[in-house]
Parts: C-alpha cells; sequence; structure tokens
C-alpha cells in the first residue's frame, strides 16, 4: 500500500465552462481507518455533467478547497468495518481521489457483487449510477413499452448509450438519438444499433426528428433541454411521455430557453413529464444488475466508456466530456489494469 495518496480540489468557481486552474491536485497521506470504516484505493473514478452544476457552489454544492465527491469503484485495502474486508471491492461516492474513508451503507458505500465475466467499469457504467438513471427512466418514470418508439438526445453519452442499450431489451420499436458530431452519429447507428440519428448542430431540432421519426414517438428521455425538448414535445404522440433527466444546455451558463415555447402541447396531446433522480431509485440497483447482467455476459449489451489512464486525468477528462469529446460513460481508470479486467475484456 502506497503511502502518499491524492485528491483533486476545486479551488474558484467557474464562470461558464470550467478550466483547468479552477482545480488543484493536493497532495495527502493515505489515511487510516477509523472504527467502523475501511480505508478503499481507488481504482476507476466517475466524472459527470452534474458535477458542474454542484460547482457553483451552494447549500447542495462543492466546498472550495476540498476533495471532490464523485462515484468510484476501489479495493479495501484496511479495514475496521465488519461488513467490508480487505479486498473487497466496493462502489462509493467519494471519488475524485486515490483513497477514500468509506463505512458500508453509509453514502451510498456497498461491496460489489462481483458479477463473473463483468469488467469493473461497468459498475460505473451501465450497472452504476448512469445505468440505473436510464433503467428508472425507462421502466418507472415513461414506462415504455414494447413496440413504442423511443427518442434519446445526447444519446452518445453514458446515459443516452444506456438508455438505448435498455430500451432495445425491453422491445422498443424504433430508438432515435441526437448527438453533437457526425462522428457521434455515425457511432450510434453503426455501432449501438440505433435505428436513426442526427447531428443538432445540423439544422432545427425538430426539424431533424420530423425526418428521423416521421410517425412520431411515444417516449423522450430528455438529457438536454431547451430546444431538443421543444422539439420532442412537438413529435411526442397523445398520450406520450418525458423522462427528464438533465439539461446539458444549461449547465455552463446558457439559461435559455428556460421553457419549451410549446410547452401548452403537453396539455393538448395528455402528455406526461416527470423529472428524474437517480438517488430517489437505488432500490433498483439488484433488479438493474440481474436484467443486464446474462446480456453483458453474452456481449449483447456492453458498457460503452471513454477511459483516460491516470489520476492526473481526472480533471481533463471532466472538462473534455463537458465539450462533448466523450462517447459513453467518461471514466478514469486510477492505475493499472487488474488481472480480472484483462480476463473479462475490459
Amino acid at each position: 500500500m502506497t503511502e502518499t495518496a491524492y485528491a483533486v480540489h476545486q479551488i474558484a468557481r467557474p464562470a461558464g465552462f470550467p478550466e483547468p486552474g479552477d482545480f488543484r491536485y493536493v497532495e495527502l497521506p493515505v489515511p487510516s481507518p477509523a472504527p467502523g470504516t475501511a480505508v478503499v484505493e481507488n481504482l476507476y473514478l466517475s466524472v459527470d455533467p452534474y458535477h458542474r452544476g454542484m460547482m457553483d457552489g451552494g447549500p447542495d454544492g462543492f466546498e472550495l478547497n476540498a476533495p471532490l465527491e464523485g462515484r468510484s469503484v476501489g479495493r479495501v485495502v484496511a479495514s475496521r468495518d465488519p461488513q467490508l474486508a480487505e479486498g473487497d471491492l466496493v462502489f462509493h461516492r467519494e471519488g475524485w481521489r486515490t483513497h477514500a474513508v468509506v463505512t458500508a451503507g453509509v453514502g451510498g458505500a456497498r461491496k460489489l457483487r462481483g458479477w463473473a465475466g463483468v469488467p469493473l467499469d461497468a459498475y460505473l457504467g451501465i450497472l452504476g449510477g448512469t445505468g440505473l438513471t436510464a433503467y428508472a427512466a425507462l421502466t418507472r418514470t415513461a414506462k415504455l413499452r414494447a413496440g413504442e418508439d423511443l427518442f434519446v438526445s445526447a444519446a452518445a453519452g453514458g446515459v443516452g448509450t444506456a438508455t438505448a442499450h435498455i430500451a432495445r431489451l425491453l422491445g422498443a420499436r424504433r430508438i432515435v438519438g441526437s448527438a453533437g458530431s457526425a462522428a457521434k452519429v455515425d457511432h450510434l447507428t453503426r455501432e449501438l444499433g440505433f435505428d436513426a440519428a442526427f447531428d443538432y448542430h445540423d439544422g432545427p431540432v425538430a426539424e431533424q426528428l420530423a425526418a428521423a421519426a416521421p410517425d412520431g414517438i411515444d417516449v423522450y428521455v430528455d438529457n438536454v433541454g431547451g430546444e431538443h425538448l421543444e422539439g420532442a414535445i412537438e413529435h411526442l404522440r397523445e398520450f406520450g411521455r418525458i423522462a427528464w433527466v438533465g439539461a446539458i444546455s444549461m449547465y455552463n451558463g446558457d439559461r435559455s430557453p428556460a421553457a419549451p415555447r410549446n410547452l401548452f402541447e403537453v396539455v393538448h396531446k395528455s402528455l406526461r413529464m416527470e423529472g428524474v433522480l437517480v438517488r430517489h431509485h437505488t432500490n433498483l440497483q439488484d433488479e438493474l444488475e440481474e436484467f443486464l447482467v446474462p446480456h453483458l455476459r453474452t456481449g449483447a449489451v456492453r458498457s460503452d466508456a471513454t477511459i483516460s489512464q491516470g489520476f492526473d486525468r481526472t480533471v481533463a477528462a471532466f472538462i473534455d466530456m463537458l465539450h462533448g469529446g466523450n462517447t459513453g460513460k467518461t471514466l478514469v481508470r486510477v492505475g493499472a489494469a487488474e488481472p480480472s479486467e484483462a480476463a473479462t475484456g475490459s
């Protein structure tokens, strides 16, 4: 076990898109476990769009000059927690650092079930908060039914790719996605099996969605807001459903439009729109894993991720993700791949 730990501190509030100077890498001693706690050496860190909102501060935001939080998977290296033994793999939310002190059952920390044939990065992607968000949006919020047509925005991102995989397994008839580049559009249709996709830079979303889904859509999973939400409302069929996961278009200072201009169509078409917060659906974790693991093992579903190597790439990976440089989930591999990862194809 190394004697030095590192953490990312936020040292300034971003104005618009975050810059490298808003953060600092800090060297610390590796902590020792107090009674009832365990020390975890992190293997993978997740950087997510929601972090951007928390960087503005406020009651639920990040403090300055303190380690940032984030989802992580790591291995217990020292323990005084009877529920966590040395060597156990653990999911927790004390990321953006190389070592963390956790307690099983507190703050979401839990021992991983360790499914054979499943790579570690999947526990932060399609089996983690990303996949859980998509699963809850489809099965609980939108209640997608077999034979229905789906549109998902930011479709090449973590939640977007997970949504498409899960929707296909649930029997969606036609899946349409939007993305931010021609390369991502090609990835969606060639690699991920989308029936149609478009680059939202190429023209009004409503017009491109009409061409991609000429018969309309039944469900919209929204990761963007703004013009995308307005276009989806226009093309939803009667009794359509919107699962609103996020609003990437508003995360970096662009606050317009606050509401779609056609919002009254929600009434006219008897649509339903509901927000999705993954913390309200943690009870679905076992259900999600039992649903997806067989498909991950056969290769029918994969954990899509853009993985940066090395803890010192954490800030760069986060900023690149906000600028659309990723496909799938954005992760940081803190150390070298473990032997078990090579055996499972990570």
